[in-house]
């Protein structure tokens, strides 16, 4: 295909129907979660006229290009053949985006340079947020045999739908202890005049009746670092590390404070503030208390710092348990799918993942209260995904479930592809349903996705317009074009029932009411099948 081909891709797609399989559901399927069997792109296609706008967070991890044959993907593509298969999935995945939505895409060295340069395209370079270097593996092992660097890392490359209405999450990782902070204020319980400091070491050895340092490291042996550390996190309120305030950096009264804390070495100073820590300063010094680096992380308070763009804390190296699914080099850590739908997204939010795999992204999403659409081609979306969601259903206690407080329940509704809605020709194919051509004919019509019943011709109103569908028997008429036929009763029935009043486009196999009527009527009429746009 030609550059201009890729790129008209996407809108040469056909609409093809989404089908239910009620055998391989899972749980409680009327949640709304969707898993998906079937080529990605015709089924990005078939969920746009019901999803477009509608999503908050989509991660996708394509196959990587590597030049290796993978047991569940053909990975072997040429360089451009790659680019032209991505492309189009890109530009429809951006229509699901809602306003204030991500896109979030992992690759590797091979393809993340030439799919940003497309995805800046597609999504605006503007909207280009964070390019994240993320640490998936040691250098040991047999990539250490040959000379040169080892490769231990991917890239996750991030866009916001539109960087003006974005507002990205806060999230933090966890760090060893900071050792900075070794003063320790020995008698926190009396007077802050009277504060004393002592090493943390010293105070320490002496809570646990040590001796010395030395008699502490060994008795505890290995467990010395993790046993001082949850001494740290205990006391947090009094480890310290007196720091010299950049005076720069400060408001005059505050540096005002500061020297007279100078002046008077003895004497300890306290500034309060209303929406942050107070300040506590003794000669000249900023006292830094260690409960001011302490974050809520996997459900309790560590050491944490805010998040950087190089993520090497969520090594990809000890998940092969994960979901108890077989996906060798293909598996993402369910740690790492937490902390992008934690960034970029909220309990209720709608995730998509059209690069499924062994359905990591449906199963951490499910555990943090999103709902999910996972579309994943091949039997592995019936041996690989499903039995993994089946588990999580189930309350399967592996990857952040403990983290997140998973115990079960929910459930999805499982589904392959179907029919085309439109013919070679054009043309409505036959037994389409009433629902989905519903949700074309608006979709077309408004650009927007279709939420309404379907239980009535008049599908709903937009931008001071009504539209309505005269298809397959919708007024109960099961004659051969019975009710589908537009006259002055049936526009009259159409009004009554829907309360509207004001212009109107009605769909229908044909129209007695002549252009003129029409036009005083304020009705625009399209005839089925032939003004139905296919595309």
């Amino acid at each position: 295909m030609t550059r201009g081909e890729d790129v008209r891709a996407a809108a040469d797609v056909p609409y093809r129907l989404l089908e239910t399989v009620p055998s391989l559901d899972g749980g409680d399927a009327a949640t709304g979660n969707m898993l998906i069997q079937g080529d990605n792109l015709d089924a990005l296609k078939a969920l746009l006229p019901y999803y477009k706008g509608a999503v908050k967070c989509i991660y996708i991890d394509p196959p990587f290009n590597t030049g290796e044959a993978f047991e569940n993907y053909d990975d072997n593509l040429e360089h451009s053949v790659w680019l032209g298969l991505m492309y189009p999935r890109l530009a429809l995945l951006r229509e699901f985006l809602a306003d204030d939505g991500t896109l979030i895409v992992h690759l590797d060295a091979n393809e993340i340079a030439y799919a940003t340069v497309i995805l800046d395209e597609i999504m605006g370079r503007k909207n280009r947020t964070y390019f994240v270097t993320f640490k998936q593996s040691a250098p040991k092992g047999h990539k250490t045999i040959n000379p040169g660097l080892v490769t231990t890392a991917n890239y996750i490359v991030i866009y916001a739908k539109n960087k003006n209405e974005w507002k990205p999450g806060r999230s933090y990782a966890a760090r060893p202890r900071d050792k900075r902070y070794s003063s320790f204020i020995e008698n926190f319980d009396e007077d802050m005049q009277d504060w004393r400091l002592i090493t943390v070491n010293k105070a320490f050895c002496k809570h646990f009746d040590f001796r010395t340092l030395g008699e502490a490291k060994k008795v505890l042996g290995q467990g010395f670092e993790s046993k001082i550390e949850r001494f740290v996190l205990d006391h947090a309120d009094r480890v310290v590390q007196p720091v010299r305030p950049d005076t720069s950096q400060v408001a005059k009264e505050t540096q005002e404070i500061i020297e007279l804390s100078e002046r008077n070495p003895s004497d300890t100073f306290l500034i309060k503030r209303d929406d942050k820590l107070p300040i506590v300063l003794r000669g000249g010094q900023r006292w830094l208390f260690y409960s001011s680096k302490l974050r809520m992380i996997d459900g309790r308070y560590t050491t944490g710092e805010a998040l950087s763009n190089i993520w090497d804390d969520l090594l990809s190296n000890n998940i092969h348990n994960e979901g108890d699914v077989r996906f060798p080099k293909g598996k993402k850590p369910e740690a790492l799918i937490r902390r992008i739908l934690e960034l970029f997204s909220v309990r209720g939010d709608l995730v998509l993942d059209s690069f499924l795999g062994s359905g990591t992204t449906a199963a951490v999403a499910h555990k943090m209260g999103r709902r999910w659409i996972g579309i994943e081609m091949g039997e592995h979306a019936v041996t690989h995904c499903k039995p993994r969601l089946d588990k999580v259903i189930a309350g399967e206690q592996g990857g952040v479930s403990e983290a997140v407080g998973w115990a079960g329940g929910g459930g999805y509704r499982f589904y392959r592809l179907g029919a085309a809605v439109f013919d070679s020709e054009g043309h409505i194919a036959d037994g389409i349903a009433f629902r989905t051509l519903a949700a074309h004919v608006w979709f077309s019509e408004t650009g927007t996705p279709f939420i309404g019943t379907a239980d009535t011709p008049v599908l709903g109103v937009h931008d001071g317009i009504a539209y309505a569908l005269l298809y397959n028997g919708i007024l109960g008429d099961r004659s051969v074009s019975g009710g589908n036929v537009l006259t002055a009763a049936l526009l009259a029935r159409l009004r009554e029932e829907s309360g509207w009043h004001g212009p109107i486009t009605v769909y229908g196999e044909w129209s007695k009411l002549g252009a003129a009527r029409l036009a005083e009527a304020g009705v625009t009429f399209k005839q089925t099948p032939y003004d139905v746009r296919a595309r």
